[in-house]
């Protein structure tokens, strides 16, 4: 083999050695921003400019909980005691928009207080890693899981359970875990009773599945809406963003517009107002 070979080959060899090499996310980044997406192939915690959020004001019926998530926050980013969240419940029934409504309004009264950084479901496994990067940075940080629920033959719930609670090293002080889901106990309820019949200790099963959402201190369940709260959420909206249509007007289109997506809930007022405000020419931002 020729030096120019040779040259070529080891060429190669450090050129994916280089790509193959993680990238690591100083803990410095955390200052950059107070908003943050984990990407989990590259190991980097990318800063959010803009955070796609609503107003807390605009939240309506779920005072009880909006209270309790953002009692629970202010505490945690004030170096208090406070639990890890799970909110569970009806789809579209406000519980993401909850979590970043409550991060927006501390931190837009007391900025550079406490982050926010998102972990997709799939990314659970690296979760270790990122803790550490968080764990080093010292700043207080929420860490944002969306939509999370384990399935039959997912075994990352196990590690997520050691990082919440029980392990060796555990949650850093500086971190919280909040998770939004729409199952109670983040498993589906055919393989909780899956594994009930099947045990040969069916009772210990059982709580192995279950007892992942133990790990959540504070648990808010979301449930679907009455009519009048739907009118309520349309009712703030149509007020917020200065809309020039009668109540009447909106609340009958209103009713045809949940009869036809055959619900209510905080996500369809939404989409509601999306189309009115579409119809009357207004943008909302």
């Amino acid at each position: 083999m020729s030096d120019q070979e040779i040259t070529q080959l080891l060429t190669r060899i450090a050129d994916s050695l280089e790509r193959l090499a993680p990238v690591l996310a100083p803990s410095a980044d955390l200052d950059a921003a107070d908003a943050f997406v984990w990407h989990a192939e590259r190991e980097i915690l990318e800063p959010i400019a803009k955070v796609n959020r609503l107003d807390l004001a605009l939240l309506q019926g779920i005072d009880q909980q909006r209270d309790s998530l953002y009692d629970n926050t202010m505490r945690f980013a004030q170096g208090l005691p406070a639990n890890n969240a799970l909110l569970w419940g009806a789809r579209g029934s406000g519980k993401s928009s909850l979590v970043k409504a409550v991060h927006g309004d501390i931190t837009a009264k007391n900025p550079g207080m406490v982050a926010l950084a998102e972990i997709h479901r799939e990314d659970i496994p690296t979760l270790p890693r990122l803790l550490t990067f968080l764990r080093d940075s010292k700043r207080r940080t929420i860490l944002y899981c969306d939509d999370l629920s384990f399935d039959g033959g997912d075994a990352s719930y196990k590690s997520l359970k050691a990082i919440l609670e029980g392990g060796i090293e555990g949650r850093p002080d500086n971190v919280i875990f909040y998770a939004t889901s729409n199952r109670r106990h983040l498993m589906p309820r055919d393989m909780i009773e899956n594994e009930r019949s099947t045990a040969i200790n069916p009772s210990e099963a059982v709580e192995e599945k279950v007892s992942l959402s133990d790990r959540f201190g504070l648990w808010l369940g979301f449930h679907k809406c009455d009519q009048d709260t739907f009118f309520a959420m349309i009712e703030g909206y149509v007020a917020h963003y200065g809309l020039d249509v009668e109540e009447a007007e909106w609340r009958a289109q209103a009713i045809e517009w949940s009869v036809t997506r055959g619900s209510r809930s905080g996500r369809v007022a939404w989409q509601f107002l999306q189309h009115l405000a579409g119809t009357k020419g207004v943008r909302i931002s």
